[in-house]
């Protein structure tokens, strides 16, 4: 009986820590085949237009962001991705944060909107509505960050704070190649 319990132990231990290794963007989301686009709906925002987008774009590199307008942490690291975006701007670079909110809920989109100006945003803003995407990348939590490469595999992921080098260094490393 104590060896079922050790066992059960050891297992219980090894997911808890996996899970960690995940959410600390240790463990890579990506499988070798990259992921499926999907087209999500896109706000009237500042840098954004209303109307749809395909996430990741395939043939691109892309730096997608999910986050949330409840989240201190995504509204402190918005100058940071917008330094990063006017680095990029003349790049063939998609930039793109999305909010897996539930939409109609507790929150609007006129309230994603206004957080959008209020942290000036300035680059496509979209709805993750049924929250495929978030679950297609195993997305944990927010602020949760990731940069694909043209084949729509993940090459870098975050989650909580990023610094501008850290982040130029993901796109970067993929936009030279």
């Amino acid at each position: 009986m104590r060896r079922r319990d050790l066992l059960a132990g050891a297992a219980a231990l090894t997911a808890t820590a996996a899970g960690g290794a995940y959410a600390f963007g240790v463990v890579d989301v990506s499988d070798d085949g990259g992921i499926e686009p999907f087209e999500l709906e896109t706000l009237e925002a500042p840098g954004s237009d209303a109307g749809t987008a395909i996430v990741p774009e395939p043939g691109r590199v892309t730096f997608l962001e999910l986050f949330a307008t409840w989240c201190d942490v995504c509204a402190q690291t918005m100058p940071t991705k917008g330094d990063v975006f006017d680095e990029y701007a003349e790049t063939d670079l998609q930039f793109v944060s999305v909010t897996n909110e539930p939409i109609g809920n507790t929150v609007t989109r006129d309230d994603v909107v206004d957080w959008w100006e209020t942290h000036e945003g300035r680059w496509p803003v979209a709805m993750d509505g049924d929250l495929e995407l978030t679950q297609t990348l195993d997305a944990a939590g927010v602020p949760y960050s990731f940069v694909l490469d043209e084949n729509n595999v993940v090459t870098w992921s975050n989650y909580g704070r990023t610094s501008a080098d850290g982040l130029q260094s993901a796109i970067g490393s993929q936009l030279d190649d």
